[in-house]
């Protein structure tokens, strides 16, 4: 029948427009255009040549290192390499500095990123959230589908997110929250004792956490605190790291918080009737870093600041909707955070004017009503691989012979939780600050695959395998970086020994590292 023939042949027209329209096909394909996910993708195709595409769910590119987070967490600037020491001297370049810069403006960041993938044959897409992946009877990925509909396939995938979305959709063994002190011999994991020795950001002063009905105050949790030393899904706290800036020229008014409600802010009320207020700067409440052209960076000070902190909790498994709501939940903490140091009768007046001084930077992030485009996610996923790295392997045992970088921080993990401590005090708990003066230590590439027997294409920068204190020295931009530019040469080489990423020649990996 002629006529249904011509039906058929239209219909396989229209599927094969479709999939034509729909498919794609790389050779790496990374999915997070943070900075550590541009790194890779700028590594893959400028030491191998292949065929590259970043998928970045939002509209921006550089994660927190465009996001913000301008006063980069150095630690020994000695041990930052590779294409990562290449981003710092980039912005060196802007700054007409001979040096690599370390304190630099949000947009010059993003426009760094942009300029150097120009200079290559990367595909960045925006706007495009994986929503699934198809593996093959060896488990290996083959590709992924985004909530538009296209499919992507590659032969190896970079998962370069903060939130280690691959991870789920490719059947890598993953987790979050805290562990316990047992599971790793860790004696800085899992809930922490009151009081302790290596945290911070602590009320000094008692403070009645309850109200006249008993139940405790807004930003306390009066839930379960844990059990000390036992392991929970807590997850430390997120914040935005504004920009601020005090030239009058270039100053956009910080926005009014919607149905900002006072008695949310009793605590601080109450920590301010019992600390001397005379003494008192803004720099007390926040950390004001400074960076060029008189803006600022800031990021959490104190018992109370721009941490939301026990808001982060539901984060890590939520839905996109979910995190969406976290994400402006998180914007309305520090407008009311700020609206209250600016107007409550309780601040000083000193610190009250310093406040209303600041506002947003007029040209930084245009495209976001002048806020961060991106939430400060210090901590999601984590896998969990045939390795792990933990407290041990920055405290006792520093040297890896599978070595892909070098670290410097020290164990870092900002606060899980606000309790009450006994009747009449309240606790930040989870702060976790150890220190190492001058003492470097190496990531291992074992790190960043999954497991021998899980998916054999897949390598992951970011959400990397290690207990929540071994995370801590990690979790840094420069330190994300230099795994990603691993990441990139690592998929390459995969692609070109055709084997699994766990199995490639690791000799050969860091001579071409070292190379470079």
């Amino acid at each position: 029948n002629k006529g249904i023939m011509k039906s058929c042949v239209i219909i396989s027209l229209l599927i094969y427009t479709i999939i034509s329209v729909h498919g794609y096909q790389y050779d790496v394909i990374v999915y997070g255009g943070t900075a550590a996910g541009v790194i890779s993708a700028i590594a893959a195709w400028i030491e191998g040549g292949v065929s590259v595409a970043i998928i970045e769910p939002g509209e921006n590119i550089g994660g927190m290192v465009s996001g913000g987070l301008g006063h980069t967490d150095v630690g020994d600037a000695s041990v930052i390499g590779g294409y990562a020491l290449s981003f710092f001297e980039k912005v060196g370049q802007v700054y007409n500095s001979p040096h690599p810069v370390f304190n630099f403006e949000p947009h010059v960041a993003e426009d760094v990123f942009k300029k150097w993938l120009a200079e290559t044959n990367v595909t960045v897409i925006y706007g495009e959230r994986v929503m699934s992946a198809v593996l093959g009877p060896d488990g290996r990925a083959e590709s992924i589908t985004t909530f538009s509909g296209d499919i992507f396939k590659a032969s190896v995938f970079i998962d370069a997110s903060y939130e280690g979305d691959l991870l789920p959709l490719m059947n890598v063994t993953y987790t979050w929250g805290r562990e316990g002190q047992k599971i790793y011999n860790e004696s800085a994991a899992g809930r922490l004792q009151e009081p302790y020795s290596f945290g911070g950001h602590q009320f000094k002063n008692a403070i009645n956490p309850f109200d006249s009905d008993g139940q405790v105050l807004p930003l306390v949790y009066g839930g379960d605190p844990g059990t000390v030393g036992e392991g929970d899904q807590k997850v430390q706290a997120y914040n935005y790291r504004v920009c601020l800036t005090n030239k009058d020229s270039n100053k956009t008014p910080i926005p009014l918080p919607s149905d900002y409600v006072p008695s949310r802010w009793e605590l601080f009320r109450r920590y301010m009737s019992v600390v001397n207020t005379s003494l008192l700067d803004l720099s007390d409440f926040m950390v004001i870093s400074p960076l060029p052209n008189q803006k600022t960076d800031i990021n959490n000070n104190g018992p109370i600041s721009t941490d939301f902190i026990g808001a982060s909790w539901d984060y890590v498994e939520g839905n996109w909707s979910t995190k969406l709501d976290l994400w402006e939940s998180h914007k309305q903490y520090m407008l009311e955070f700020f609206y209250f140091l600016g107007n409550d009768e309780s601040v000083p007046v000193s610190v009250r004017n310093q406040m209303n001084s600041y506002g947003l930077a007029s040209d930084e992030f245009t495209n976001t009503g002048n806020w961060p485009h991106q939430l400060y996610v210090r901590e999601a996923r984590r896998m969990v691989s045939d390795f792990v790295m933990t407290q041990k392997d920055r405290e006792q045992q520093p040297t890896k012979v599978d070595s892909i970088g070098l670290g410097s921080y020290n164990i870092d993990s900002h606060h899980a939780q606000r309790i009450p401590s006994g009747s009449k005090a309240v606790l930040n708990e989870g702060d976790v600050e150890i220190h190492f003066p001058g003492v470097a230590f190496q990531m291992p590439y074992r790190a960043i695959v999954p497991s021998l027997s899980e998916c054999g294409n897949l390598l992951v920068p970011v959400c990397v395998s290690a207990s929540h204190i071994g995370y801590g020295p990690i979790r840094l931009e420069p330190q994300f970086m230099i795994l990603g530019h691993s990441a990139g040469v690592a998929a390459v080489q995969a692609i070109m020994e055709k084997v699994d990423v766990q199995i490639i020649d690791i000799i050969t990996l860091q001579q071409r590292l070292v190379a470079t």
